[in-house]
């Protein structure tokens, strides 16, 4: 979400810049910024010696001095002929006499007197033959087109640098995201997999990444814990083993004990003789007791993980069964709509238990089916790994057993045992066989409706 919300930021940015250069250069890509009051102000100005002057200096500081001097003086050398007069210049501009009758102009539209120019801020010069006034020339005034052209190539600059300032923004965006981010949000999924018990799958690392070096070490604790978990789990085996051993060894001579009491109890010749005896047999039997609770606890621990079942929609498969397959050798298939009962955390587990045996046995495509069946759901994984002989079957679901492809892979040996605990606990099932190229895994999650 914090991503979202820091491109979320540079867009709302982006859009604030463009809405005051819109505000900024729309009085000039609408015309320009001529109100009443300057025109009333043009036209009600004092005298009109005053009103010219103003004009003229203000227009001529705007307009080509040089262009404006050839205007005067090529219409001053043709007013004779007019009508033959060519303008050599960039300039628009009227002519009229003394009595503001126009004669020339370079094109329509122009100002034609003196109130028109003084209102639209023309420049007017007087136009002087052998020594008297014979006219005036009034010289259009472009300085709004200008000033408004200047505005919309500086529009233009301003819109291609907030272009540019996107373009930066967005590309550091996308780099700190792949480069920062992405690595973070692995390494939270990996810490969360360790968090559950899942060792199996290694941390992807990247040394041309920053966090290389950051990366190589939580794998490295991983490693570490795995190998701890192993020698915890081979030295519980160990104490199972010399449990059960030390349980056989004790019933022997506790039996022998019990025989011999026995006998002795059919010999007595006094009952409190007998009685003794029997005491004897009882306290055996107690031992006897005793010493089979403590073997069938060794054995049973795994009733201390706790299931709990509920309901939940199948939709939800896919987010687990994405979490699972970490190295994505799958191609999720459409999952039916319907109600499943069972635990979506230790589903998560199971789900990565079978993931992560594929992974370490075969190293192979994944081909993952869905269907539904009377009662419950089935998932099927398949991997293309030639699976393991018939004979050991039955036995890949049993506790510290493993498969004969196992030399030279880490493993303890519960996975498959601990997943089919679960599905049982869950009122689900858990089989294993081979498939056509290699091992084939199905999980039943029974239905709502099913129970």
């Amino acid at each position: 979400m914090k991503h979202k919300a820091f491109l979320w930021g540079m867009l709302l940015l982006f859009a604030a810049e463009l809405a005051v250069v819109l505000v900024f250069a729309k009085p000039w890509m609408g015309g320009g910024p001529r109100s009443e009051n300057d025109l009333q102000a043009g036209s009600t100005a004092g005298s009109e010696s005053g009103s010219q002057a103003g004009s003229t200096a203000e227009n001529r500081s705007r307009q080509d001095t040089v262009a404006v001097n050839e205007a005067v003086q090529s219409v001053q050398r043709d007013w004779d002929n007019l009508k033959q007069h060519r303008n050599e210049t960039e300039l628009d501009y009227t002519v009229v006499d003394l009595e503001e009758k126009v004669r020339f102009r370079t094109r329509a539209g122009l100002s034609e007197s003196r109130n028109e120019a003084i209102l639209h801020r023309d420049t007017i010069l007087d136009l002087v033959t052998e020594g008297r006034p014979v006219g005036k020339i009034i010289i259009y005034n472009n300085s709004n087109e200008i000033i408004k052209m200047e505005m919309q190539k500086l529009f233009g600059v301003l819109l291609a640098v907030m272009i540019l300032q996107a373009g930066l923004c967005g590309g550091c965006f996308f780099y700190i995201n792949r480069v920062m981010v992405k690595p973070f949000r692995k390494l939270e999924r990996f810490a969360q997999r360790v968090a559950e018990g899942n060792l199996d799958l290694p941390l992807e690392m990247d040394r041309q990444n920053l966090f290389g070096a950051f990366t190589e070490g939580f794998d490295l604790m991983r490693a570490e814990l795995k190998r701890a978990r192993i020698a915890e789990a081979e030295a519980n085996a160990g104490k199972k083993e010399l449990v059960a051993k030390l349980s056989h060894d004790i019933k022997t001579p506790v039996a022998s004990i019990k025989a011999a009491a026995e006998v002795g109890e059919a010999l007595a010749e006094s009952g409190k003789m007998r009685e003794n005896y029997l005491r004897i047999v009882q306290k055996a039997d107690q031992i006897d007791g005793l010493v089979s609770n403590l073997f069938t606890v060794a054995l049973e621990e795994l009733s201390q993980l706790s299931v709990n079942p509920g309901d939940f929609k199948s939709g939800e498969l896919e987010a687990l069964l994405q979490n699972a397959d970490y190295f994505q050798k799958a191609k999720i298939p459409p999952i039916p709509d319907c109600l499943l009962y069972g635990d979506l955390f230790r589903l998560q587990q199971v789900f990565d238990n079978l993931f992560a045996n594929s992974y370490k046995y075969a190293g192979t495509k994944i081909r993952l089916s869905v269907c539904m069946e009377e009662t419950c759901l089935s998932v099927s994984l398949e991997d293309s790994g030639g699976g393991v002989p018939p004979e050991e079957l039955p036995f890949l679901k049993e506790k510290f057993r493993r498969g004969s492809n196992r030399e030279g892979v880490e493993g303890a040996g519960l996975g498959l045992f601990i997943s089919d605990y679960f599905m049982k606990e869950m009122k689900g099932a858990l089989s294993v066989e081979n498939g056509k190229e290699g091992l084939r895994v199905t999980v039943r999650i029974l239905l709502s409706g099913g129970i």
